[in-house]
Order: C-alpha cells, then sequence, then structure tokens
C-alpha cells in the first residue's frame, strides 16, 4: 500500500503539479489471479444502455457455423472484437472523478484493487438482420392442407423457441417476417404454407366475392366461414383473410377489405411460376382476367418479384423475386449482374433495396457496387468487375 509520501515524490518525479489532479488519488494493485480472460467488455449505445438499465436482455445468436450477432427485442448488431492500445483495467468499487464530493482540503489515497484486465472489447454494429434462413427453414415441411388419408409428416417443425435460436435476428423483426412470407402457428409450431395450397385459399376467397357481387373492401368474415367451411379449414380461411386483407368491425361484423396489390401480385406470381418468360402483353391480358372485378393490375404491384424486359421483342416478362437473392451485398451485385449486363437505375432498386443500412440509400450502394454509363440517352449500371 503507497503513502501518501510516496505518491507525492512520484508526482514530482514526474513533475506534475498536485493542485492539478483530483483531491483522490486512486493507488491500484492486482488482486490475485488476475487473467485477461476472465471478462469480456462491450460497447453499447444509449439506447442499449437504458434497454439494459430497464431490465431487459441482449441475447447472443447464431448457428455454429454463422457469424454470431447480439440482439435486443427489436433489432440486431453485428459482433466485432476491437482492439484497444491502452490497455483496460476492471477495478472493483472505483469512482470516477463526477462521483467523488473532493470536500477534503488536502489529497488523501484511495487504494483499489484490479480485478481483470483486457486490451480489446466487443464492438456493436446495428445491421440487416438475417431473415433469408427463416423461410428456409420453414420450407422443409412447408403446409399443405389438411392431411387426406393419412397422417401429415410431422418432421421439420419449428416452435418460435426453435426460431429464435436459429435464426440471426431479434423476436421482433422475425414476427414481423412470419407475418411478411404469410406464416401461421398451427398446433403450437410456425408453418409456412404451400404456395399451391395459398394460392388455392386466395381463389377460393376470390371466387366467393365473385359470386356473391361484395365488393372486394368489405368481405364479410361470418359468411366466408359459412360458405368455404365445406372446401377448407374454417381458420386458414380466416388466415388467408389476414394475409391479404385488412380486418375491419361494423354493426358488430367483422369484415375485411382485400389489399388490391396483395391479391394481384399473389395472382400474378401464380401466372409467372410455371412459365421461363412470359409475352408481357400476353400475360397483362391474362392476370387482369384473373383478379377479382373491380382490381386493377398494374406493373408496379410487381416490382421485386417480376422483371420486365423492355429490350426484348417483344417484351417479356418472368418471375425473379428479391427473397431468392443472396444477403450477402457483393453476392446479390454478382448474381443480378449475371443475370443482366446492364440495369437501369428503376429496373435495379427493387432488387437492392433490403440491403441499404441505416441512413444508407440505393444510390450510395450503386455508386459503391456498380459503374454507370449513359445508354441511349438513360444511365445504366453495370459491374465493376469488369473493369477490374
Amino acid at each position: 500500500m503507497r503513502t501518501l509520501e510516496e505518491v507525492q515524490a512520484t508526482l514530482e518525479i514526474a513533475k506534475l503539479k498536485e493542485e492539478d489532479l483530483q483531491k483522490t488519488i486512486h493507488c491500484l494493485s492486482f488482486g490475485e489471479n488476475v487473467s485477461s480472460a476472465d471478462y469480456c467488455l462491450m460497447e453499447l449505445d444509449d439506447t442499449l444502455c437504458r434497454h439494459i438499465e430497464a431490465g431487459q436482455s441482449l441475447v447472443i445468436r447464431g448457428d455454429k457455423d454463422e457469424r454470431a450477432v447480439l440482439c435486443s427485442g427489436d433489432k440486431t448488431y453485428d459482433l466485432k472484437i476491437a482492439d484497444t492500445s491502452n490497455l483496460l483495467l476492471f477495478v472493483l468499487g472505483c469512482r470516477t472523478p463526477d462521483q467523488l464530493t473532493n470536500s477534503q482540503e488536502s489529497s488523501h489515497v484511495a487504494h483499489a484493487q484490479i480485478w481483470g484486465l483486457s486490451n480489446s472489447y466487443w464492438e456493436l454494429k446495428k445491421q440487416r438482420p438475417k431473415l433469408k434462413k427463416l423461410k428456409k427453414l420453414l420450407m422443409e415441411n412447408p403446409y399443405e392442407g389438411p392431411a387426406l388419408g393419412g397422417e401429415e409428416v410431422t418432421e421439420n417443425r419449428y416452435t418460435m423457441q426453435d426460431l429464435l435460436e436459429r435464426i440471426q435476428a431479434s423476436e421482433e423483426e422475425i414476427k414481423t417476417h412470419l407475418e411478411t412470407i404469410h406464416a401461421c402457428q398451427i398446433d403450437g409450431y410456425w408453418r409456412v404454407l404451400d404456395f399451391d395450397y395459398e394460392m388455392r385459399l386466395l381463389g377460393h376467397v376470390t371466387q366467393l366475392v365473385d359470386s356473391e357481387s361484395w365488393s372486394f373492401n368489405k368481405v364479410c368474415l361470418e359468411t366466408s366461414l359459412e360458405e368455404l367451411a365445406p372446401l377448407e379449414p374454417k381458420e386458414m380461411i380466416e388466415h388467408c383473410l389476414n394475409s391479404y386483407g385488412k380486418r375491419y368491425t361494423e354493426n358488430d361484423k367483422i369484415f375485411y377489405a382485400l389489399d388490391e396489390d396483395k391479391v394481384c401480385r399473389g395472382l400474378a406470381l401464380l401466372l409467372l411460376q410455371n412459365a421461363v418468360k412470359f409475352n408481357l402483353r400476353e400475360f397483362q391480358e391474362v392476370w387482369q382476367q384473373s383478379v377479382p372485378e373491380g382490381m386493377s393490375t398494374r406493373l408496379d404491384q410487381l416490382k421485386s418479384v417480376a422483371l420486365v424486359d423492355r429490350t426484348s421483342r417483344p417484351e417479356t416478362i418472368c418471375l425473379l423475386r428479391v427473397e431468392d437473392l443472396p444477403e450477402d451485398t457483393q453476392e446479390r451485385f454478382n448474381h443480378l449482374f449475371s443475370l443482366r449486363e446492364k440495369w437501369t437505375e428503376d429496373d435495379i432498386t427493387p432488387y437492392i433495396q433490403d440491403l441499404c443500412g441505416e441512413k444508407q440509400t440505393t444510390g450510395a450502394l450503386l455508386t459503391k457496387h456498380a459503374r454507370s454509363s449513359m445508354q441511349n440517352g438513360i444511365k445504366v449500371f453495370n459491374s465493376r468487375r469488369l473493369f477490374n
């Protein structure tokens, strides 16, 4: 234990003035069995600090072959080790200058023990959740409707807890994506519907709307369940209405307003799934005929799920869903430029929009990963790799 006189002698050798320092002088000593492997440090921003102070949890997620991520209730952060040239010391009971009263007129010595040390810490960076794996897992055993004449396959089913352990995303982000891909809970397990079965359900609903001469903005839940119960389970009909419409109540009755864009997009995917390329004009005619009366089909409803080729004769359209593309930014651009050498900004934007981080624009992504040029007075983008 150092005395005040020894401290003052050290200050004199270091040519430091005692009056320029805090009144409380900490003298540090190493405790027994101190090791740099005993502790890990993590740098938290104000939001995460408040999250912890409120008694909430942070969870590290990722399978063994994946990079670990840290998740709060609604956000995902990349974990990266950052080295520091200054040795970081863990001191039990150490108080910072703003926590000291320094009411003493003269300096005094406080002794503190070092319990651990580190020359690195975990640095957090907010990132996009990795959700592509979610649908991939659920597609291992998609729900194809009530089993007929036998038991349904029970392997590869996942509860919410299973998904939380496997998916690199927060619980809120997972729940939001489950809703986006029209997944539903059946017998405690999250299931995604087989596409043909989902379209069959949607077909039953749209045919009922036409046969009853309803407005697609006012579909009665009670009547729908009564009319379609002989064909499909009631919970599946209601799930379809929830996926493709917005629920509301009027005169104590539950109604749904079908979402025109969602219905038109779903029926377009049904038409496109079995064709490599479709004559655009013929597709638009068949597509309009397939939707409920009163709905209007528009090509902008197909952004991020179908791609129009204006350069071919005749013009064509083909299925290209953003959810089927690589999640990694560079791999995504490589794949897109393998499909088409030159892209207009309008064509490529729907396929890179989801790659944008906080405060990042698609324009910034294009500047970094693509090269622009003018073609017939229109700006187009092609791969930078061609010029390496």
